[in-house]
């Protein structure tokens, strides 16, 4: 088989030729080569379309920052919420009033409202007496 087929004649009489002397006409798809300046054209607009993706996806990487730095407090909060429903309390930091009865050598810690929140064996060096619980336990 040849290479190429009436390529001596023009684009008209090249394909009435080719109908003319051919043994069916079919409907085919192929990969048909692109010339030098097609491929140099095709090169180019694979650069336009690279650096515009590259432009959308830099924007896209600022919305998505500055959702994550919108989102992220109310995720601490949720946080927060989550652990404070299933602890059925919640976390305080304040100031409590330390109580050490060296009778039953505990130590006992009062919150501001004087309900107990924490009570533990006492450490040796709280057992020795203060003033104040000498006043205690002469009562």
């Amino acid at each position: 088989m040849l290479k190429e087929l009436g390529k001596e004649y023009g684009a008209e009489q090249r394909i009435s030729y080719l109908k003319d002397n051919c043994d069916a006409i079919e409907e085919k798809g192929y990969m048909k080569p692109f010339t030098p300046d097609q491929m140099a054209l095709k090169k180019e607009d694979l650069a336009n379309v690279s650096i515009k993706i590259a432009e959308i996806d830099e924007q896209k990487k600022a919305a998505n920052d500055e959702f994550k730095r919108i989102q992220k407090p109310l995720l601490d909060q949720k946080n927060v919420l989550l652990m404070e429903i299933k602890n059925k309390a919640e976390y305080i930091r304040e100031e409590v009033f330390k109580f050490v009865d060296t009778d039953s050598r505990t130590v006992a810690f009062y919150n501001q409202e004087g309900d107990l929140i924490e009570s533990r064996p006492a450490f040796g060096n709280e057992l020795q007496g203060t003033i104040l619980q000498m006043a205690r336990s002469a009562q």
